[in-house]
């Protein structure tokens, strides 16, 4: 059995958590990490209608505040969450920003529920309560369940209105697709944690060509300004939106899932076992006050990257500074106006070229979570269950409880799997992560 303490490449160790890089290599280390979070985490607030540089400040916030609670033992990064993208926009749709925001925040206190019952309790009872059979079709209902989303950024001018299709915006998505398949493909070194960064930037000079990139904004913007922060107390005039909930708050369930397979992958890459030092209640509750304090200010709810911690298993520096510097840099951008004008005038089919990519990838890791749990889909139970979990969480179908409730298809495809997996016969064939606890 694979010893946690020992790190998974063998090899030496530049900087351990602990350590403080010298200053000439401190910033050059912590942009490394910028790199590596920067795309996906102000991708989510472009999809999502949010300013990017609430998204920036939230996240190096909440990665600070992480630190803090977890006892500056874990060096891990956190950022926007794609799991809450399609949540968002029908929270949004629902009870406006300020009611998504109030999702997003309840939904962190999930984290914080779960975080005592672990410390109470131990963590054996969550890990068998989300085995791979649930988890892994569940994050394949993510990358599938936005895939439109990510077409209607690539081919419509107006990704609101199917008639705006555009044969110019389809290629440009597909000169920023084929970019950002080719860079993961053929770079090396450094560059290999910056492929869909340097995709944007290929793709939004491509686009420039075409005359789709407007400048306007970044000419007018504010050398220095606030980051568009929306505090939902503000709108709490015409009373708390409570039918927000059920669309965003079982999503947790999927992300403490997520957050738990990073903890089990850094373990391993730092060659400490994360889940008993600091312990995973620690961990989760550091998450989870980070997925509060984004909704609070506005932000989308923050989630651990397994984008640094390839970074980290690359430079085998694991240094909590080096993370830290990551977090202080992304905080200071966020009151430049001109870097969120900029982010701003991306075009829209730049952005869905990179979605295609990035939200097949997440699907793709579903089936990887399946692989590595060892889900034998030779078993009726198995096969059962992550069937009905990919139908009702792709298809779209819905639970709505009269005028108060309505479930989304992610979170009702995740609570049936959690159903199916507790009452089907033949528990012990689903796969159990749990054993990590004994490594």
């Amino acid at each position: 059995m694979t010893n946690v303490e020992s790190t998974e490449q063998g090899a030496a160790v530049a900087f351990q958590v602990e350590d403080k890089p010298p200053v000439g290599l401190w910033l050059p280390l912590s942009l490394q990490h910028l790199f590596a979070m920067f795309g996906a985490t102000v991708l989510v607030p472009i999809l999502t209608g949010i300013d990017p540089a609430v998204a920036l400040f939230t996240s190096g916030v909440g990665t600070l505040l992480y630190m803090v609670v977890t006892k500056g033992k874990i060096p891990a990064y956190l950022g926007s969450s794609f799991a809450f993208i399609a949540p968002i926009i029908a929270g949004k749709e629902l009870a406006g920003v300020s009611g998504a925001m109030f999702g997003a925040f309840c939904a962190g206190i999930v984290y914080l529920v779960v975080a005592a019952l672990i410390k109470m309790f131990g963590v054996r009872w969550l890990l068998r309560l989300l085995p791979p059979v649930v988890v892994g079709p569940v994050i394949m209902v993510i990358g599938l369940g936005l895939a439109s989303v990510a077409i209607n950024l690539a081919t419509l001018s107006n990704p609101g209105d199917p008639s705006t299709y555009s044969g110019m915006h389809f290629g440009v998505a597909l000169f920023t697709l084929a970019c950002a398949v080719t860079f993961a493909i053929v770079l090396r070194g450094f560059f290999t944690i910056m492929p869909i960064l340097l995709a944007i930037v290929c793709g939004y000079i491509f686009a420039a060509l075409f005359g789709l990139v407007d400048l306007s904004s970044v000419a007018g913007a504010s050398f220095v300004r606030l980051p568009d922060f929306t505090f939902f107390v503000a709108g709490f005039e015409n009373g708390i939106p409570w039918a927000v909930l059920p669309l965003l708050v079982p999503v947790a369930i999927v992300t403490i899932a997520e957050h738990i397979g990073d903890q089990i992958v850094l373990s391993r890459v730092v060659g400490r076992n994360f889940l008993k030092d600091p312990g995973l209640h620690r961990s989760l509750f550091g998450d989870g006050l980070a997925t509060m304090l984004a909704g609070f200010f506005g932000g989308p709810p923050n989630t651990t990257y397994g984008e640094n911690i390839g970074v980290m298993a690359i430079t085998r520096v694991f240094s909590i500074w080096v993370v830290g510097g990551a977090a202080v840099i992304a905080l200071v951008l966020a009151f430049f106006g001109n870097v969120a004008a900029f982010i701003g005038s991306i075009p829209t089919p730049v952005i869905g070229g990179v979605a295609i990519a990035l939200f097949g990838v997440i699907a793709a890791s579903g089936v990887r979570t399946l692989i590595e749990g060892k889900v034998d889909l030779g078993e009726k139970r198995n096969l059962l269950i992550v069937s009905i979990i990919l139908v009702i969480g792709i298809g779209g179908a819905v639970l709505r409880l009269g005028d108060f409730m309505t479930i989304s298809s992610m979170a009702l495809a995740a609570i049936t799997g959690i159903i199916l997996h507790a009452a089907l016969p033949g528990k012990d064939t689903a796969g159990d992560t749990g054993a990590i606890l004994d490594e």
